[in-house]
């Protein structure tokens, strides 16, 4: 069975959504017949290249609220996150264009250490001082996942390296009618939307292994919280 998992470094909910799969597909009996592959997907594609800006500030702007308002919605997310045993820094984050990110991680899939590097960023991102928008962090995460730093540095300093793959992947991603992340489709035939529970998850894994072959995506677990094309990113209630 593959999983596609259509994601973005910049959505908490993709970062919370990663370790409740993870959760999810430790408990399924033929984990070790489930091939992962994570996707392209960018919220803020239109963001140019090094214009960053605080998340906070990022926030408040987008969804007309104070500082304080955006500091809030933070901290629910960063609640979370840690429910899940995962860092989030709440002050500090900085929001930028993740196309860079995307290439990076074409190549590190080409190399096969794809999920190592996705780990490395969202811990980055979310819960340590180092932005992912910065080329030299990026080539330090690389290294770290496995990869050779001068070919990283060299795929970064080529606009055109991987972009075709970041392009197909989103071009999929709208194909399948994907209009927030995470976005995870099984074998092409289920999709679940939204950072789910683990308990989702497994029976989502489940019911497509027992259910092997159907057509038509069919999508499960509505209503989770996720980010969409626009990047807005939904915060619960509670």
């Amino acid at each position: 069975m593959r999983v596609e998992i259509w994601s973005d470094i910049a959505c908490p909910w993709c970062y919370i959504g990663k370790a409740r799969f993870e959760k999810g597909l430790a408990e399924f009996a033929h984990r070790d017949e489930v091939e992962v592959v994570h996707r392209s997907f960018e919220l803020d594609p239109s963001r140019a290249k090094g214009d960053t800006a605080l998340v906070i500030d990022m926030l408040a702007e987008k969804y007309g609220r104070s500082r304080e308002e955006a500091a809030a919605m933070e901290a629910n997310v960063a609640a979370n996150a840690q429910s899940e045993g995962l860092g989030y820094r709440t002050e500090g984050r900085d929001h930028g264009n993740t196309f860079d990110i995307h290439r990076l991680l074409h190549l590190a899939k080409a190399r096969g250490r794809q999920d190592e590097l996705l780990t490395l960023a969202y811990r980055a991102n979310f819960a340590e001082e180092r932005s992912v928008f910065d080329a030299e962090v990026l080539v330090a995460l690389a290294e770290e996942a496995g990869l050779d730093a001068d070919e990283a540095r060299a795929v970064l300093a080529d606009p055109e390296a991987y972009a075709d793959d970041v392009r197909t992947d989103e071009r999929e991603a709208a194909e399948l009618g994907a209009n927030a992340v995470p976005f995870f489709v099984l074998d092409r035939r289920y999709g679940i939307s939204g950072g789910q529970p683990s308990e989702v998850f497994v029976q989502a894994l489940e019911q497509a292994w027992k259910d092997r072959p159907a057509t038509a995506l069919t999508t499960v677990g509505g209503g989770a919280a996720a980010c969409d094309a626009d990047g807005a990113c939904e915060v619960p209630k509670s």
